[in-house]
Parts: C-alpha cells; structure tokens; sequence
C-alpha cells in the first residue's frame, strides 16, 4: 500500500509536466483521466485509513481533512476546465498547487512532514534578516531611480533604464541573483564608468554579505529544528 501511494502521488505531481503548458504537451483527456485515477487511489487510501481508525480520531487528525479538501478541489477544478474547454475559453488549472498536499498529509509522509514542519517552524526566526535585506534592496532601488532614471538611458533591448521603481526593484533583484548581472549593469557604466562604484558596492553588500547571512541564519535554524525533532518529540 505504501508504494502504491508513493506511486501514484508521483504520478499526479508528474502530470504538470503533460499538461497544457507543458514541454511533452498530452491530450486533455489522458491527462485527465490519469489524475481522476490518482484521485480515486488517494480516496480508496483515506476510506481506508477511516475504516482501520476510531470515527473521532479519524475526524480530528487534520491530515484527513487536508486530503478530502484538495480531492474537492482538484475533482470541482477538473470539470470547471474541462467544461469551458468544451466551449473553446482559455482558463488555468488552478487546483495544481494543492497536488503536493497528497506528498504531505499521507500517513507514510511522516519524514517529509518532518522536513516540512522544521521549514515552517525555520520561517519566523530568518524574517528579520530577509527584512533587513528587503529594506536595503528597496534603498538601493530608490537610489537607482534617482541617479539613473533622469539620465534618459536605454538596455540593449531600447527599453527606457530605470524608470519605474518596480521594474528597478526587479532589476536590482535579478543583479543579486548575479543570473543576468552585465545587462542590468551595463546601460549606465556605458554612460559612465564611475556608475561602477554604486552596482560594486551593491553587489557587495547584498549578494556576498545578505545573502551569505540568509544562508547562514537558515541553514542554523533548520539544523535546529530538524535536530530537536529526531530527538524524540512526536512529530505527527
């Protein structure tokens, strides 16, 4: 039974890459039909866990009723989509974002509601730092549409450069990323070289010391958690 489950959850999880838009896109009806499939597997599961376990202990464990909600609500997504497929209107499978909800309420989940609990018991502790590097990514955006946005400079793209804070908090978030450094920098150190100084000494304070604390402070407390949790506490 246990395989069973990890199978088939693995095969709902699995459906996003099949589904419309997806890489290997398959008709809606295989898709479909697979995940009614897995949805009756996950129902069968559940009525048997409610046979093999006392009615008001079936009721309160909120694993149950954390599964009976997202078989809801992937069954009441389905049909809505596939009726308004019937007439030809675009619409979003919403329901996808609670399939991994069956990962981790299942009664043989039990090391992944683990990890899972040590993440969001990790959460509260780290909002402080990631406040901290907010505000001073929301400075430095402030300071960018100031010093660059009167300037009248374009991206390689001929797109205006830095004119909308928005886009510039964006902007500055990808440079931390460091995922497309050299065009966000690029328009105003062509302008002049002295804009060098404002995106090293940005780079310096949020990409290798904020983010190297974020790092820090979550690996620590999760270490934490997870360490205080195989030490004996129940964790179901």
């Amino acid at each position: 039974m246990r395989t069973a489950t990890y199978f088939f959850i693995f095969l709902n999880l699995s459906l996003a890459v099949f589904e419309e838009p997806a890489v290997y896109p398959l008709p809606f009806l295989v898709t479909s039909l697979v995940e009614v499939l897995c949805l009756l597997v996950f129902f069968g599961r559940l009525t048997h866990f409610a046979k093999v376990t006392l009615r008001n202990v079936f009721w309160k464990d909120t694993k149950n009723i954390c599964i009976m909600v997202a078989i809801l609500l992937s069954l009441t997504d389905l049909a809505i989509y596939g009726v308004l497929r019937i007439y030809n209107v675009r619409s979003v499978r919403w329901s996808r974002i609670v399939r991994p909800i069956f990962l981790i309420n299942f009664a043989e989940s039990r090391q992944i509601r683990r990890a899972f609990r040590s993440i969001r018991n990790t959460l509260p502790e780290i909002t402080y730092v990631f406040l901290l590097f907010m505000f001073s990514l929301l400075m430095f955006s402030l300071m960018a549409l100031k010093l660059f946005g009167e300037r009248n400079l374009q991206t390689a793209e001929g797109l205006p450069y830095f004119k909308n804070y928005l886009e510039t908090v964006f902007d500055l978030y990808v440079l931390v990323t460091t995922a497309n450094s050299p065009d966000v920098m690029m328009p105003a150190f062509d302008f002049s070289s002295w804009y060098a100084l404002f995106f090293i000494a940005f780079v310096i304070i949020n990409t290798y010391i904020f983010m190297s604390l974020f790092l820090a402070v979550v690996y620590n407390n999760y270490k934490k958690h997870l360490k205080v949790m195989f030490g004996g506490l129940n964790c179901d």
